[in-house]
């Protein structure tokens, strides 16, 4: 993926410019820990368990929540919407995080709408003259995107998690833990 320090806003316009990605669609960021979560987010009260529980299942991993922000995050980040999305990843390459001391902001490494790249090559292929540099960490296995769920309080104040991406964790490993509810319409494109 490509990697900008998310508390930049030149250094995530730079993402956006070198993917040719609308500034409507917002990134996600990484951070090296669970615990760093609440730095960068406002997660309400009711939600704190629920958040505690997935981080500790899947993180480090493919799954990406969906939270409210802190005042800390850039809004190019979040696209101007009142919420960051969120993630630890398991590569080693990402968990570099913590020596930045800063979250990440990293989506796939590849133009807007195009494949999402698994080596070096297909990079500099896909993206060459438009980054700095690329870190060749080895091969990745896959370039299944992750899953991305909203921790939210149900009509009865009960948490519970709207599914936006289906990815590697799956509904049924979420619904051993939580309600699982249909995702909202949104007016955003």
């Amino acid at each position: 993926g490509l990697g900008a320090d998310a508390l930049n806003p030149e250094a995530v316009a730079r993402i956006f410019e070198a993917k040719g990605r609308p500034s409507f669609d917002p990134l996600i960021i990484h951070v090296h820990h669970g615990s760093e979560v609440e730095k960068y987010t406002a997660v309400p009260e009711g939600l704190k368990d629920l958040v505690h529980t997935l981080a500790s299942r899947f993180w480090p991993g493919p799954l990406t929540l969906v939270l409210p922000k802190a005042d800390i995050i850039p809004d190019i980040v979040t696209s101007g919407l009142p919420t960051v999305a969120v993630r630890v990843s398991a590569h080693p390459a990402m968990r570099g995080a913590k020596a930045l001391g800063r979250p990440i902001a990293a989506p796939s490494a590849n133009r807007f709408g195009h494949i999402s790249p698994t080596s070096a090559s297909a990079v500099q292929k896909e993206l060459g003259g438009s980054i700095e540099m690329i870190l060749d960490a080895g091969a990745c296995s896959e370039g299944l995107e992750s899953t991305i769920v909203r921790p939210v309080l149900d009509e009865k104040g009960k948490p519970s998690l709207e599914l936006l991406r289906e990815g590697p964790v799956t509904r049924e490993q979420f619904r051993n833990l939580v309600k699982v509810v249909r995702r909202k319409p949104s007016c955003r494109p």
